[in-house]
């Protein structure tokens, strides 16, 4: 996996934050709520929320699983970094923070200068 590429894009979103939790997991953050975690020791894996339809399509499909602990809330663990494109990931971690962003208190947006 290719972490710097990984931070490249999640940093690029608007009030992202960054920190090491549980000794080696990478999380990007909106307001303190994590859009993406990255495994920093081997294997490098990484997940992400999805939509319901995406998590069935994608858990059937090599390289992606459900992730452990969150997978109830529809999040997908890469396991394989080779079956997304750049454009592919890019748009994954998007909608992922969209996700997430979405569920953050309109009066907190508005502090981010996000509304």
């Amino acid at each position: 996996m290719n972490i710097e590429l990984l931070r490249q894009i999640c940093l690029s979103l608007p009030a992202v934050t960054e920190d090491v939790k549980w000794e080696s997991n990478l999380c990007f953050c909106i307001a303190g709520k994590i859009f993406c975690i990255a495994n920093l020791e081997p294997p490098h894996t990484f997940s992400f929320k999805v939509s319901k339809e995406e998590f069935d399509e994608m858990t059937e499909t090599d390289g992606f699983q459900p992730a452990p602990y969150l997978a109830n809330a529809n999040w997908i663990l890469v396991t394989d970094y080779s079956r997304l494109s750049k454009t592919e990931l890019k748009n994954y971690l998007q909608r992922s923070y969209e996700m997430i962003k979405s569920k953050i208190s309109k009066k907190k947006r508005l502090e981010l200068g996000l509304e």
